[in-house]
């Protein structure tokens, strides 16, 4: 076998097939609302799963894995959570949202999850992923502004009406805009000379880009992985100071910039994140504080084994649909899960955090820094928006814990420095 070099060069491909098809898989909800992309005649997320799962199964085989075992807990808690909820199944008075929702994340968890260890854990991989995520938020931005534009936001492949496919489609565009953002901001801080000030320039690209699908989450997603990111590669390369003036200097930017465009007459006219930044009646009840309010009281009501997986829009009176569910996996997997779902769901998702906290200083900093501008705003959007059944989620717990696993060509040398 040649010298490992040698063997990383040869598997550069393998290593650009597999971040491209990963990152179009995770966005690929947010690549729908491209115009040339949604007019595929095969769904976008079943062409890239089939096309990245042969590319992974080659990936295991090219490179030596190393897990250590802080992975164990998190995964073992993550499937006793998959299985207690397919159980819980059984009790639930759903039928819709449990026949949409249970394949979902049987099947799809898991294979995300996984899917999010390997890319994590090979840092050729990593690289290629997080360059084509930052591609997708370009280009999920262009296409936005576009369609707002002439009018015709394309919705996944239906140009169109239905307000439901609308609010997730700007869900998605933000957040892809928003890790597209942390990236390139940590680009900015990696580069020197006119490189910096390019990658700079996508940033502020990105940010404006990020007012215009109307999500709130995203705003502040993107506010967290711009500021949290490049604090977090300060950090571990023992610059604590300069972490902290990072932070201050982007909330104080971000800020600014949004009292300017608040400022300007007419401004949030054509920035829907403005509009419903700043236009919504103060004396309105937030919909998320109500149906939080409606989770902690079903998850006390059906103590302690919870109303059943997909069960709670029925409970809180909104019908046998998924649009109105928790919007906070805690709440969702106490209120569906009961106190077993609340207690794994800490454990899988909480223990994530944790061993990412642990192993942060075992790998190379610019590693931990790509997959924390990939993981706050799907933190975020975790607490405020989406449900138990969304595949980024579950691909995003595989990042924090592919800390844990160590992937280098194999016949390199034992010891090596792991790769950024």
């Amino acid at each position: 076998m040649g010298p490992p070099g040698q063997g990383s060069r040869g598997a550069a491909p393998l290593a650009a097939g597999a971040g491209l098809l990963a990152a179009t898989l995770h966005f690929a909800g947010a690549l729908k609302s491209v115009p040339g992309l949604a007019a595929l005649p095969i769904d976008l997320t079943l062409l890239a799963a089939l096309l990245l799962l042969p590319v992974l199964g080659l990936l295991l085989l090219a490179r030596a894995w190393e897990v250590r075992p802080a992975l164990a807990g998190p995964l073992l808690a993550a499937a006793l959570l998959l299985l207690w909820l397919v159980l819980a199944g059984g009790w639930s008075a759903s039928r819709a949202v449990l026949a949409e929702k249970l394949p979902q994340l049987v099947l799809l968890g898991p294979a995300m999850l996984l899917a999010g260890v390997l890319v994590g854990a090979d840092g050729p991989t990593l690289r290629r992923f997080s360059a084509a995520v930052i591609l997708i938020g370009l280009t999920v931005g262009a296409a936005t502004a576009w369609g707002l534009l002439t009018g015709q936001v394309v919705l996944g492949g239906a140009v169109g009406a239905d307000p439901a496919k609308l609010r997730v489609q700007y869900q998605l565009a933000g957040l892809a805009i928003a890790c597209a953002a942390g990236l390139a901001a940590l680009r900015a801080m990696e580069a020197r000379g006119a490189v910096r000030l390019g990658w700079v320039l996508v940033t502020l690209a990105l940010a404006l880009a990020v007012l215009l699908p109307g999500g709130r989450a995203a705003l502040l997603g993107l506010l967290l992985a711009v500021a949290g990111a490049p604090a977090v590669l300060l950090c571990l390369r023992g610059r604590p100071g300069a972490a902290l003036a990072w932070l201050t200097l982007a909330a104080a930017l971000g800020l600014a910039g949004l009292v300017a465009l608040r400022s300007m007459p007419g401004a949030d006219l054509g920035l829907r994140t403005l509009e419903r930044l700043f236009g919504d009646p103060a004396t309105a009840t937030p919909a998320r504080l109500i149906l939080w309010g409606e989770a902690l009281r079903w998850g006390g009501l059906a103590a302690p084994f919870g109303l059943g997986t997909g069960a709670f829009t029925l409970a809180a009176g909104s019908g046998d649909a998924r649009a109105l569910h928790p919007h906070n996996h805690a709440l969702e997997a106490l209120a569906e899960g009961g106190l077993p779902g609340l207690l794994l769901w800490g454990a899988a998702f909480g223990g994530g955090v944790a061993v990412a906290l642990r192993e942060a200083r075992r790998v190379a900093p610019g590693r931990v820094a790509r997959i924390a501008a990939l993981t706050l705003p799907i933190a975020l959007t975790t607490m405020v928006s989406t449900d138990l059944g969304n595949r980024m989620v579950w691909f995003g717990l595989g990042l924090l814990l592919s800390l844990a696993v160590e992937a280098r060509p194999r016949g390199a040398a034992e010891g090596r420095r792991p790769y950024v």
